[in-house]
C-alpha cells in the first residue's frame, strides 16, 4: 500500500549531448543538499569539535550503520522502496533486500566511494587547509572531464565558462597560501579524480540500475560497511574509542546521533541531486555550500581575517556558481 504513494525519482533520464533545463524537482534536490550540508558543517563545528573527537573513520562507520538501520526500518515498514518499479521486489535477495545481480552491478559505485573516502582523508592529512580548499574546488573541472569520458556528457560553452570562473576564483582565493609540493598536489588531484568518478558513477549507475535513491544508498552501505568496519578494527580506532573520555556522556551521544541523522539526509540529497541533475551540478552545489558555510561561519563564529584576494576569489566562485545555476535553469 505504501509503495503506491512513494515518490518515484526520475533516475532513468537519458543522457544527452545538448544541455537540458533543470526541472523544479532538480532545483529542490540541489537546494536540499546545500541546506543540509551547511547545517551538518555548522553543527559539527559547534558540537562535535567541542568534544575533540579524533576518529573520523569511526564517525563514518557510525553514520553508515545508522543509515543502514534506518533504511532497513523504512523498508520493513513499507515506507520506501529500494527499486524504482515496486514489482521488481519479487526478485529480491532476502539477505540483501535487492537482487544480487543488481548489487553486483553497483559494485563500481561502492569501490569508487571507498577510494574517494580514503584518498580524501590522506589529502586532508598531507595538505594545509587553505591549499586543500583551493585545490579541491578545482574538482568541478575534473568532474566535467570524467562525465565526458564515462557518460559522453557534453556541456555548452556557457557552462564551461562558468566552471572556468569558479576554478579561477579558487586559485585567486588561495594565492597567498599556495606553496608547491609535488606529493601534496598529486594526492589532492587524485582525490579530485576519485570524487569526480564517484559522482559520475552515481549518475550513470543510478540511471540504469533500476534502484531508487534509497536503494542506491542501501547497496552502497552493505558493500562499504563491512569493509570500513574491518578497516577500523585493523587500525585500532574502535579499540581507542573505548578509552574516549566522553563516550558515556549523554551530551556526546545525542550529538553523535544528530550527526548521523544529518549525514543520512546529506547522503540522500547527494544521490538524489546527482541522479536527478548531474555529477557536475552536485559538484557546483558543493562549491556553493562551501561559500555559504564560510559566510555563515564568519557571522556566527567570527575569527576570519579580511583578505582582499580571498574576498575576490570567493566572489568569483560565487559568481561562477550562480552563472552555472542560471544557465542550467534556462537550459543553455
Amino acid at each position: 500500500m505504501a509503495y503506491q504513494n512513494n515518490e518515484k525519482l526520475p533516475v532513468f533520464a537519458s543522457l544527452k549531448d545538448s544541455p537540458s533545463a533543470m526541472t523544479k524537482k532538480g532545483a529542490y534536490a540541489a537546494v536540499s543538499y546545500m541546506v543540509s550540508a551547511v547545517l551538518l558543517v555548522l553543527f559539527n563545528k559547534a558540537a562535535l569539535s567541542s568534544y575533540r573527537f579524533p576518529y573520523a573513520n569511526v564517525i563514518t562507520l557510525f553514520q553508515m550503520i545508522s543509515s543502514l538501520a534506518l533504511l532497513y526500518a523504512l523498508k520493513l515498514w513499507k515506507i520506501v522502496s529500494f527499486t524504482v518499479e515496486p514489482q521488481s521486489n519479487t526478485n529480491k535477495n532476502p539477505a540483501t533486500l535487492i537482487p544480487l545481480k543488481t548489487l553486483v552491478y553497483t559494485l563500481p559505485l561502492a569501490i569508487s566511494y571507498l577510494l574517494y573516502m580514503l584518498v580524501t582523508m590522506e589529502s586532508v592529512r598531507v595538505v594545509s587547509v587553505p591549499m586543500y580548499t583551493t585545490l579541491r574546488r578545482t574538482t568541478v573541472a575534473f568532474t566535467m572531464i570524467v562525465e565526458y569520458f564515462l557518460s559522453g556528457n557534453k556541456h555548452s560553452y556557457s557552462v564551461i565558462g562558468s566552471v572556468g570562473i569558479i576554478v579561477l576564483g579558487a586559485f585567486i582565493a588561495g594565492a597567498r597560501d599556495l606553496s608547491f609540493d609535488a606529493y601534496s598536489y598529486a594526492v589532492v588531484f587524485v582525490a579530485n579524480i576519485c570524487t569526480a568518478v564517484y559522482l559520475a558513477s552515481i549518475a550513470r549507475i543510478g540511471k540504469s540500475s533500476g534502484l531508487s535513491t534509497f536503494g542506491l544508498m542501501w547497496s552502497n552501505g552493505i558493500i562499504c560497511g563491512p569493509i570500513l568496519l574491518f578497516w577500523t578494527l585493523i587500525n585500532g580506532d574502535l579499540r581507542l574509542l573505548l578509552n574516549f573520555p566522553y563516550l558515556s556522556s549523554l551530551g556526546f551521544q545525542v550529538v553523535m546521533l544528530l550527526s548521523c541523522v544529518l549525514a543520512f539526509l546529506i547522503n540522500y540529497c547527494v544521490f538524489w541531486n546527482t541522479t536527478l541533475n548531474s555529477a557536475l551540478t552536485q559538484t557546483i552545489c558543493g562549491n556553493l555550500k562551501d561559500l555559504f558555510t564560510i559566510g555563515l561561519g564568519w557571522i556566527i563564529f567570527g575569527g576570519l581575517p579580511f583578505d582582499l584576494l580571498n574576498v575576490v576569489g570567493q566572489s568569483l566562485g560565487f559568481l561562477g556558481s550562480c552563472l552555472y545555476a542560471y544557465f542550467k535553469i534556462r537550459g543553455k
